[in-house]
C-alpha cells in the first residue's frame, strides 16, 4: 500500500486546490517565522521574563477575539479573495516595517523598545481575524463536498508543514553565528508573502458568499452565526475541546524560557523544539490521509485530546533535549486528530452563506485561544512556576474532555463519513 491512498489524492486534479494548498503552505510559513522571530527579540533582546511572553499572546488575543465579531459578517458578504489579497498585503507590510525596527541604526525605534513590538502584534490580530474567518470558507468553495475530509487534511498538512519550518529557520537565521539577526528573519518573512499574493492572485475561484435572505446588521448577522453554533452541540463540543485543549495546554510560548531555564541551551536551540509539535502533525496527517476519520471521528477526537494533555505534562517533566522533543512531537501528533475533524464538521455541517459567521466564531473559541493560552502559561509559569504550570495545563485539558464527555455523551458516536454522504 502506498503512503497516502490515491483517492486523498485525485483532489489535486483541481487547480485552483493545489494553488491554495501552496498558498496556505507559504503564508503560514511567514507568518510562523513572523510570530517566532518576535517571541525571540523579546526573550532575548528585551524581556527574559516568561510573563512578557504571555503578555504578548493577550496583546494579539484582545484585538482579534474583537475584530472577529466583525470579520465573520463581511466574509459572508465581500469576495473571500479580495479578503486574503488585502490581510496578506498588510502582513507584508508589517514585515517590512519589522526588518527596519530590527536594524540598529534606527535609534527611535529601539528606544521606543517592547511599545513597538507590543503595538505591531496587537495590529496583526486585527489582521489575523479576517485571515482566519476566510480560509476555511474559501477552502469549502474551491472543493466539492465528497472532497471537504480530504481537503481538511491536505490543508492542515500544509499549515503544520509552514508550522514546522517557519520556527526552524526563524532559530537559526536569529541565533545564527551567535548573534542576534531578526532583520534577515524579516526579510524573508516578506519575500513568502509577496509568494503568497501571487498565488491568491492566480485562484481563478473569487469566492463570492451565497446572498443572505434578507440584509441583517453586523450584529444581527452574528447573533445567528452565534446561535447556529450554541444550537448544533456537535459543532459546540468539537470547538469547545479544541479552545480548551490549547488554552490550557499551550506550552509551545514557554519554550523559548524552557530552553534557557530547565535545558540550558540558546536560542538555536529553539527553533527544532518549537517546531516539534508541527512535525508530529505532519505525520499525523499523512496517517489520517490513508485512513481518514469516519465512523469513529468522535471517539478518535476525544481520545487525542486527552493524548494531547498526557504528552504535555511528560513535556513539562523532561529534562532531556531529545525527550522533550519526542513529548512535543506527540503533542502534535493528536492534536491534529480533533483539528481535522473539527474542520471536517464545521465544513459539513455549516451552509455557505454562514461560513464566515461560523469560522470566525470558532476562531473566538479556537483561534484566539492560542494566545489566551499563551498568557495563561505566561501568568502560570510566573506563579507556579515553569516546570508546575506546563504539568498544570495538560492535567486541565484532561479533566475538560471528560467535562466535555459528560455534557454531550453523543460526541462519542460522530460519524463523519455519513455526514459527508448527506448531499
Amino acid at each position: 500500500m502506498s503512503l497516502v491512498r490515491s483517492e486523498s489524492l485525485q483532489i489535486f486534479k483541481i487547480r485552483d486546490f493545489r494553488l491554495f494548498i501552496l498558498l496556505r503552505l507559504f503564508l503560514t510559513l511567514g507568518i510562523q517565522m513572523q510570530f517566532s522571530t518576535i517571541y525571540l527579540q523579546i526573550y532575548y533582546e528585551y524581556s527574559k521574563d516568561e510573563l512578557v511572553l504571555g503578555l504578548i499572546g493577550l496583546a494579539e488575543a484582545i484585538p482579534f477575539i474583537i475584530t472577529s465579531f466583525f470579520s465573520g459578517h463581511y466574509v459572508d458578504l465581500i469576495p473571500r479573495k479580495k479578503i486574503l489579497l488585502g490581510g496578506t498585503f498588510l502582513l507584508m507590510l508589517g514585515a517590512v516595517f519589522l526588518y527596519f525596527n530590527a536594524q540598529p541604526t534606527v535609534r527611535f525605534l529601539h528606544e521606543a523598545g517592547l511599545t513597538v513590538m507590543f503595538t505591531v502584534v496587537f495590529i496583526f490580530g486585527i489582521i489575523r481575524s479576517f485571515l482566519g474567518a476566510t480560509t476555511n470558507p474559501f477552502l469549502s468553495q474551491i472543493v466539492p463536498r465528497k472532497e471537504y475530509t480530504h481537503s481538511a487534511t491536505w490543508n492542515s498538512t500544509a499549515w503544520h508543514t509552514g508550522a514546522i519550518l517557519g520556527p526552524v529557520l526563524a532559530g537559526i537565521i536569529y541565533g545564527f553565528n551567535n548573534s542576534y539577526n531578526a532583520q534577515w528573519c524579516h526579510a524573508l518573512e516578506i519575500v513568502l508573502f509577496l509568494v503568497s499574493l501571487f498565488l491568491i492572485y492566480r485562484i481563478s475561484n473569487p469566492g463570492v458568499p451565497d446572498p443572505k435572505e434578507k440584509h441583517e446588521s453586523v450584529f444581527e448577522s452574528m447573533r445567528v452565526g452565534l446561535n447556529f453554533v450554541f444550537k448544533n452541540k456537535m459543532v459546540l463540543s468539537a470547538i469547545s475541546l479544541d479552545l480548551f485543549a490549547v488554552l490550557f495546554g499551550g506550552a509551545v510560548v514557554l519554550i523559548p524560557a524552557f530552553t534557557d531555564k530547565v535545558l540550558g541551551l540558546g536560542p538555536e536551540a529553539y527553533g527544532l523544539l518549537r517546531t516539534m509539535p508541527a512535525i508530529g502533525a505532519v505525520i499525523s496527517a499523512f496517517i489520517m490521509a490513508t485512513y481518514p476519520p469516519g465512523k469513529k471521528a468522535g471517539v478518535a477526537l476525544i481520545w487525542s485530546v486527552v493524548a494531547f494533555g498526557v504528552f504535555t505534562i511528560l513535556f513539562g517533566l523532561s529534562t532531556n533535549y531529545w525527550l522533550a522533543a519526542a513529548m512535543l512531537f506527540m503533542t502534535g501528533a493528536f492534536d491534529n486528530v480533533s483539528v481535522v475533524v473539527r474542520h471536517s464538521i464545521l465544513q459539513l455541517m455549516t451552509p455557505n452563506n454562514m461560513r464566515g459567521r461560523v469560522s470566525a466564531i470558532n476562531n473566538i473559541f479556537v483561534g484566539s485561544s492560542n494566545e489566551i493560552g499563551a498568557f495563561e502559561s505566561g501568568v502560570a509559569a510566573k506563579f507556579l512556576g515553569l516546570v508546575p504550570s506546563i504539568v498544570f495545563g495538560g492535567g486541565m485539558t484532561i479533566l475538560v474532555v471528560f467535562g466535555v464527555h459528560k455534557i454531550n455523551p453523543k460526541l462519542k458516536t460522530l460519524n463523519i463519513k455519513e455526514l459527508t454522504e448527506i448531499i
